[in-house]
């Protein structure tokens, strides 16, 4: 399956349900040289906003990468396997600091694995969804 973008109306019971048991993702992340920085991540997707998101410390390599592109953002790419079963989210990623998005993606992340621990330097990677790729 690929699809371009995330239509609420057109996202399957089965698709959100992948998406919402706890298991690891994947984030790819693009370094200042360009190669691909990967890395294991909780991760969560809010169908009708078209977001993932992954809570980091600000300090963190994820997060810089995904800095370095400013305010436009650069591409990542986050996904999940389960055996035979895969997804990938691709979109431009960006980091928000702000309050209210990091709540937002605390409250997320804590209904999908459980209370994140106090991180006073945390921010929120969001990636504006705008392909869809997988496997059921």
């Amino acid at each position: 399956m690929t699809r371009r973008g995330l239509d609420p109306d057109q996202v399957s019971a089965e698709f959100r349900e992948f998406w919402a048991q706890r298991r690891t993702g994947i984030l790819v992340t693009p370094r200042r040289d360009g190669t691909p920085h990967v890395v294991a991540v909780g991760v969560t997707l809010d169908v009708e906003a078209g977001l993932a998101r992954v809570i980091c410390s600000r300090g963190s390599q994820k997060a810089r990468n995904v800095a370095a592109g400013g305010p436009a953002g650069v591409r990542a790419v986050v996904s999940q396997v389960d055996g035979r079963r895969w997804s990938s989210l691709e979109g431009r990623a960006v980091v928000c600091e702000d309050r209210e998005s990091v709540t937002e993606a605390e409250r997320r992340y804590e209904a999908r694995y459980r209370a994140p621990r106090v991180n006073p330097q945390r921010v929120v990677i969001e990636i504006s969804i705008d392909r869809v790729l997988g496997m059921a």
